[in-house]
């Protein structure tokens, strides 16, 4: 588990920036199961998802500078939140998979000439002996405007993307696992 408690270039978790806020998002949280609630949806309703918002520049990815933009997509926000999690405590990895997202927007289908979404990104903590899987892509607001659910995440069950929107129209598949990794790779 130390692999998984370790700051990385990406996992900033000993940056101040990153170590200051995970102390305010847990402050008075007893258990791991607590603080991973609270930094899940701190990361999922702060940090604002902009599909748009790539950058070519490494540095933009670490943990520290999307804490300063508080926008991302999937891979920053995972990131974040994997990084504040190693500075509460909590063990940490990254996860990907391919999605295949029924919900595209016309704009971003046109961008990318496909709905398949290759390494999407998601958090997984070690939490009471098991590894849970946490996706804070989508905060709440986008989901509301769009009517989509949003990402639940109690610390025990895995909180994925939901396969429908609030309409019982398909929203998210995924198609393919790609893996974890305890950095961003």
């Amino acid at each position: 588990m130390d692999e998984y408690l370790q700051p990385t270039y990406f996992l900033d978790s000993d940056a101040d920036a990153v170590k200051d806020l995970a102390g305010a998002i847990t402050a008075g949280k007893a258990t791991d199961v607590d603080k991973a609630v609270a930094l899940f949806y701190w990361v999922r309703d702060e940090i604002r998802y902009d599909v748009y918002s790539l950058s070519e520049d490494p540095a933009d990815y670490r943990a520290s500078a999307v804490i300063e933009k508080r926008v991302g997509w999937c891979v920053p926000k995972a990131v974040l939140l994997a990084a504040l999690a190693r500075a509460a405590g909590v063990p940490s990895r990254l996860h990907f998979a391919d999605i295949r997202n029924h919900q595209i927007s016309e704009k971003l289908l046109q961008v990318m000439q496909t709905d398949l979404f290759f390494y999407h990104g998601f958090t997984e903590m070690h939490l009471q002996g098991a590894w849970v899987k946490a996706t804070p892509a989508f905060n709440a607001e986008l989901c509301h405007k769009m009517a989509h659910k949003t990402v639940e995440f109690d610390g025990i069950s895995h909180g994925m993307l939901p396969e429908t929107t609030l309409d019982n129209e398909k929203h998210v598949e995924y198609v393919k696992d790609r893996g974890t990794a305890p950095d961003l790779p």
